[in-house]
């Protein structure tokens, strides 16, 4: 069983316990097995056409997942992760941060935030002088230079909100690939950069198991 995880920016391969990130523009795509069975979900709509020419049996996991929500608009991306648990908080740090919220196998509501480098570029385009690494490795004290005071904009601009959404929240997942670094700042949070390959598994699992019945 192969999956795929098609975001704005990437597509994610999950094979064997393996993963294999490829930009959206590639014009390359893995070979595979051809006894191997193809699931992906996809915000992409491009992306998707892409990978079904490649994979012309790939199985969209959109139609097999039922989800209890008031959420209009909700991505399937998010829907897969936030079937994984029945109570908690999902942080999915991409080149968008989405935050949501599950009670009692219900969505709540989340939100969304710019991903990390995504809000880093955001600067150059203000001015070519803000056009600094990015490195949140030394924010110690308040900023006595142009790259620290970029940097520690964004850890601030970001992290508040995060934190204050997951004070009160025993279960807190975060994953994507933003994830680690933002869970090592939410102290009893956990990080899981699998997450959405395990829900998108545990869906294939479970249709499969109705189907045989």
């Amino acid at each position: 069983m192969i999956l795929c995880d098609i975001g704005n920016s990437t597509f994610d391969f999950f094979y064997d316990n393996h993963t294999i990130k490829l930009d959206i523009n590639t014009n390359y795509l893995p070979d595979f097995e051809d006894d191997k069975d193809v699931y992906f979900i996809s915000v992409n709509e491009m992306a998707t056409h892409k990978l079904k020419q490649k994979y012309t049996n790939a199985i969209n996991l959109a139609q097999k997942i039922k989800f209890e929500t008031s959420y209009t608009g909700l991505g399937i991306d998010r829907a897969v992760v936030c079937s994984y648990i029945k109570d908690g908080l999902i942080i999915d740090a991409g080149s968008a941060i989405t935050v949501d919220l599950m009670e009692n196998g219900k969505h709540m509501g989340g939100y969304i935030l710019p991903g990390l480098k995504t809000m880093h570029k955001t600067y150059k385009e203000i001015s070519p002088k803000l056009d600094v690494p990015f490195d949140m490795s030394e924010l110690i004290g308040l900023p006595l230079n142009t790259k620290d005071a970029i940097n520690y904009g964004i850890f601030h601009a970001i992290f508040l909100p995060l934190k204050q959404s997951a004070i009160s929240i025993k279960n807190v997942i975060v994953t994507g690939g933003d994830g680690e670094l933002i869970s090592k700042h939410i102290s009893h949070s956990k990080y899981d950069k699998n997450l959405i390959f395990k829900a998108m598994e545990r869906i294939i699992n479970a249709h499969n198991s109705l189907a045989q019945r």
